[in-house]
């Protein structure tokens, strides 16, 4: 039998991100052939994310990435079991790089990747949801992870002329867009894009509060308390952050529109937060 070196070891494990002891059973299992080791280790390592499988998967990060001409963009949320190894640089660059992988190739066998990774850290990952985002037309897409990586946004501006989007009003505008997103969770960006549903539940949670009022003042809390809704929850009617809720992001995104002597337009945006949504 072929003699198994350190050198042979530390190279298997270079290849595989495997532990040392596995990768020597398992050179020593194959005779000291390499690649039929990795093939060893790949076998256990679905077996290890099928005993994993049952196990829940609550933590988790936000990754993105946006392709170099910032045309495309992908938000994706990937989960393990303890915040311990969401907060691991290993496993959030494994995040990154699936994230990467949505973008530039789609069609990827990520499952491959998944259960390679849960062989390497001991705990059960889920791909929890994901969403792509292309230019449509002349714009760029834009995103922000907040610290901790609990939170993602994903954005789509656009404009009329392509030189626009060169300019630095217009990234600077992109990116205060996606920390406006962050911070403070609209749910659409302009009025007429809320679901029905939800402004249904607010007329009727203003209705109950207005009970025993007098008719023509019934109607004015409603409609009080529907444009308090739109003012907190549509991106175009939210107070500024930057200007400390002194203008409306509308009237920002006009200003800069102005500067550039272009209409400049949010025309989406997508929020994740670690553990609010399911598959996509």
């Amino acid at each position: 039998m072929a003699e198994i070196t350190a050198a042979a070891v530390g190279k298997l494990r270079a290849m595989t991100n495997a532990g040392l002891m596995d990768c020597k059973k398992a050179l020593t299992e194959t005779g000291g052939d390499l690649d039929a080791a990795v093939d060893v280790l790949r076998k256990k390592g679905v077996a290890s994310a099928a005993k994993k499988a049952g196990r829940s998967a609550n933590e988790g990060v936000i990754a993105n990435y946006i392709s170099p001409d910032s045309k495309s963009g992908v938000l994706v949320e990937i989960n393990c079991e303890t915040d311990f190894v969401a907060k691991n640089d290993s496993f959030q660059e494994f995040c990154n790089g699936i994230a990467k992988t949505l973008v530039e190739t789609p069609d990827a066998d990520l499952e491959v990747l998944r259960t390679a990774q849960v062989a390497k850290i001991g705990e059960n990952i889920q791909f929890g949801r994901h969403t792509r985002m292309d230019v449509s037309g002349t714009g760029l897409i834009a995103a922000y992870i907040h610290t901790g990586s609990k939170v993602g946004v994903l954005v789509e501006v656009g404009a009329n002329s392509a030189e626009s989007t060169s300019k630095e009003a217009f990234t600077s505008l992109i990116k205060d867009i996606t920390l406006q997103i962050a911070a403070a969770n609209p749910v659409a960006v302009r009025r007429e894009e809320v679901d029905p549903s939800l402004i249904q539940k607010e007329k009727e949670i203003a209705e109950d509060q207005a009970k025993g009022k007098p008719a023509q003042a019934i109607e004015k809390i409603i409609s009080g308390k529907l444009e308090k809704y739109f003012q907190n929850t549509c991106l175009e009617d939210q107070g500024f952050i930057r200007q400390n809720g002194e203008i409306t992001v509308k009237e920002h995104v006009a200003a800069v529109g102005k500067e550039l002597g272009d209409e400049i337009v949010v025309r989406r945006f997508l929020r994740f937060q670690v553990g609010e949504g399911g598959e996509e």
